[in-house]
């Protein structure tokens, strides 16, 4: 990046719009990391609802599977168990939030397995699983959302703090010495030619 211009009124104009395009590309960076910086606080603070909710589900899917295990007896349970279905409902899409692509990831909470000749225990237990792993699909996404918001903050505060601490100052810098230097050259031509005026009329 140049440090010095020739005074010159087109280095002039050139030096006044890449400062006023820097400090417009500033406010638009500023803005979007304050946006990115808001959802992922939002994501966060619905990460933690997720995790206690995951937390209170599978205590009382596991309450329930115990009392399965008295009712039914383990091997019987065992047996359910094998008979359950291959997890294949997981869909995965993506959403924008300013530019940044954020995984939106989805799971049935079907049951896995047919109720008959089940209890209600195992059924309970069943349902809570199931709801246990659609959290933690929920969580998954919203953890992958944070971190690819996290990354993408620090790129844009990176950005951001070249355009105000370097680019910026550069710019407003070089403005102002070409814009003084431009005004000197003014006045001394000023003076000259009044020297010239005064000389002619001394000899006229």
């Amino acid at each position: 990046m140049a440090k010095t211009l020739a005074p010159t009124k087109g280095n002039l104009m050139m030096a006044k719009n890449t400062l006023r395009l820097s400090k417009q590309g500033y406010e638009m960076l500023d803005k979007k990391r304050n946006i990115l910086i808001r959802e992922m606080m939002l994501l966060i603070e619905e990460a933690k609802e997720v995790e206690a909710k995951i937390e209170e589900t599978f205590a009382a899917a596991y309450k329930a599977l115990e009392s399965a295990n008295v009712i039914m007896g383990v091997s019987k349970v065992q047996n359910l168990a094998h008979s359950a279905v291959l997890e294949n409902s997981v869909k995965v899409d993506l959403r924008s939030v300013m530019g940044v692509e954020i995984p939106v990831v989805t799971a049935d909470g079907r049951p896995v397995y047919g109720f008959n000749g089940t209890s209600s225990a195992l059924d309970e237990a069943s349902v809570k699983f199931n709801e246990v792993k659609v959290m933690t699909v929920k969580l998954t996404e919203i953890e992958n959302a944070v971190y690819r918001l996290a990354m993408n903050i620090k790129k844009t505060q990176k950005r951001a703090n070249a355009l105000e601490n370097i680019t910026i100052p550069l710019y407003d810098k070089l403005s102002k010495d070409i814009q003084n230097a431009l005004e000197e050259k003014e006045r001394e031509e000023h003076t000259r030619l009044k020297i010239i005026k005064r000389t002619k009329e001394k000899q006229g």
